[in-house]
């Protein structure tokens, strides 16, 4: 690690400390040649895998943006996709990969769709999923009644949102 005073070569951790949400860790830094101290944060790259073999970084925008197409309409508020957005991410980088692909990315929108809004998640599944009849609609109609939605498009607890992320 470059000290960024005198970009001598090499400096010598202090502290280190897992930040609160457990993403990165934070590092407490000296330069030997300086003694000046700085702080540095290391955090997981989490890159996307598309289908077409291009690798880029993993962006939170593009997940909502996604979603949102699914929820026009819908009475799903900016603060609720940014919610999905976090709960998603979070989901990936637990899942301890560093490199994901877009097949692993729709998975995790999935269930925190499911619980947002069941008409949303029918939509973004029909896509994801790439349903070919009325009969792949009926059979995910049904599973989402068998975990407790509906038939109206709502939650069976309406109004409630299931595990809320704090923001």
């Amino acid at each position: 690690m470059f000290c960024p005073f005198c970009h001598h070569t090499d400096s010598r951790v202090l502290d280190s400390r897992v930040t609160e949400d457990g993403a990165s860790i934070r590092r407490r830094r000296q330069c030997p040649a300086c003694e000046r101290r700085f702080t540095t944060v290391e955090q997981m790259q989490l890159v996307v895998i598309k289908k077409s073999g291009v690798v880029e970084p993993f962006q939170r925008d593009k997940v909502i943006a996604g979603v949102r197409k699914a929820c026009t309409g819908r009475p799903v508020t900016d603060d609720d996709l940014a919610r999905l957005g976090q709960r998603v991410e979070e989901t990936l980088r637990a899942s301890g990969m560093a490199e994901v692909p877009t097949d692993e990315i729709g998975l995790a929108i999935l269930k925190p769709l499911s619980e947002l809004d069941p008409v949303a998640y029918l939509r973004f599944a029909s896509v994801y999923k790439h349903y070919q009849s009325v009969d792949d609609f009926e059979s995910e109609i049904a599973e989402l009644r068998g975990l407790g939605f509906g038939g109206q498009g709502e939650p069976a607890m309406a109004g409630a949102h299931p595990d809320p992320v704090p923001g």
